[in-house]
């Protein structure tokens, strides 16, 4: 089984109740979602932490990013090589 994979079919489809609740909820489109999806295709992140933060490098500098440059550690020390995404 690959990872990611839902091999049960019942689990499956109460996966996608569970996501059209959640997204109807907290007034998600699905045309938001889909957005969403390209723009993260679009901008792979470029530098992640222990903690699995994430940063594609566009806008503000994220918090645990600046954090670490203050206390002397090189951004090029959390780099994602491409089989990371």
């Amino acid at each position: 089984m690959s990872k990611g994979k839902i091999v049960d079919e019942e689990a499956r489809e109460r996966l996608i109740i569970w996501l059209r609740r959640r997204m109807t909820e907290f007034g998600v489109t699905p045309e938001a979602l889909a957005a969403a999806i390209e723009h993260d295709r679009e901008h792979p992140p470029l530098f992640h932490d222990a903690h699995g933060n994430k940063w594609d490098g566009e806008g503000e500098k994220p918090g645990w990013l600046a954090a670490a440059e203050r206390a002397g550690v090189d951004p090029a020390f959390f780099p994602i090589r491409p089989e990371q995404n």
